[in-house]
């Protein structure tokens, strides 16, 4: 039996497992999946993480970040720092969210590896992946066809920073990863109410209904696009696994490998949330990719998987909306 070509590729490495004193740095600790890994890293006993804030260290000024990297020096980086949004965001800021993805995510893969760092770990999307993708996604179908136009801008910026990551291993035997996550949701998510993605934005707008005591709310679409949906400390545990456990050129996909419909996902988020009324359907609004379901084979063929189901998970991000109010105003 012929073996995959990414076990090929892991063969060839040799992964070093990061010790507890290892100097970590965080990038994007405050937001959802960031605080999540600093979370997975402090539960695992890893004690030397460092991290800044955006007024502490813009990631967008090239100077900031190459003294940064120069005074720090970590040996090993997350970087999940990103511009994100959901479609009306991506819609209407195309060049924002290209520009600023791309300097913030090239400014720190330079500068680690300028500064020697043993091991950086790239978070990317699984928007990279062409909008008529073969369903599930492999990894190998990157840059096969054409991208969904809604998000293109924030897939090419992703694309390119996998893709440097890529050409860094080749040119200099770095040995830099990347992870493409599925639909992302749970604790410090954002409920902007147009800002946010699908599942956040519906435990806002059902919570906000029965609330007001509405007796109907209008979701975008016509509910019919399929999609997968991790709850972000199962991404967490995987990145540190990750960094632990792969070295290669091509990315690992993070998901469930499960999928459900948008419309049955608004009706798990009703009956959470505990709304009874009616659930309608603009469909002049986008749909967006017709169905993104992701291959984890890699991943569980490494030996790792998910841990929250869906329902349980949509449970525990509600209770932090609830226990946070001041993110539903972001």
């Amino acid at each position: 039996m012929s073996l995959p070509v990414w076990y090929n590729q892991l063969l060839i490495f040799n992964v070093d497992l990061m010790e507890k004193d290892s100097k970590i740095y965080v990038a994007g600790h405050r937001g959802m999946v960031g605080s999540a890994i600093v979370r997975e890293l402090q539960r695992q006993g890893y004690h030397n993480i460092i991290t800044r804030t955006h007024s502490e260290l813009d990631l967008t000024r090239q100077n900031a970040v190459e003294k940064f990297f120069a005074d720090e020096r970590p040996e090993y980086v997350f970087l999940a720092a990103a511009k994100v949004g959901g479609i009306v965001a991506n819609q209407s800021a195309l060049a924002d969210f290209m520009y600023q993805n791309m300097i913030l995510e090239m400014n720190v893969i330079h500068s680690a590896w300028q500064n020697g760092c043993k091991k950086l770990e790239f978070l990317g999307s699984s928007c990279i992946y062409p909008r008529l993708a073969p369903q599930p996604m492999p990894e190998s179908c990157l840059l096969t066809s054409s991208l969904e136009q809604t998000n293109e801008a924030y897939a090419l910026a992703k694309i390119s920073g996998l893709k440097y990551c890529e050409y860094l291993n080749r040119q200099y035997g770095t040995d830099y990863i990347s992870v493409m996550p599925t639909n992302l949701y749970g604790p410090n998510d954002n409920y902007h109410p147009e800002h946010s993605h699908v599942l956040p934005a519906l435990i806002r707008r059902f919570h906000e209904a029965k609330v007001s005591g509405l007796d109907e709310v209008t979701c975008w679409g016509d509910g019919s696009p399929l999609r997968d949906f991790l709850y972000v400390d199962d991404l967490a545990n995987l990145c540190v696994f990750l960094m632990n456990n792969y070295s290669g050129n091509e990315t690992v996909n993070a998901g469930t490998g499960k999928e459900l419909s948008i419309k049955a996902l608004t009706e798990l988020v009703a009956k959470v949330v505990g709304f009874k009324g009616r659930i309608l359907w603009d469909t002049s609004r986008p749909n967006g990719t017709p169905r993104k379901l992701l291959d984890v084979s890699k991943a569980t063929n490494l030996g790792w998987s998910y841990k929250t189901d869906l329902e349980d998970g949509v449970r525990m991000a509600y209770e932090d909306f609830l226990n946070n109010p001041i993110r539903a105003e972001r």
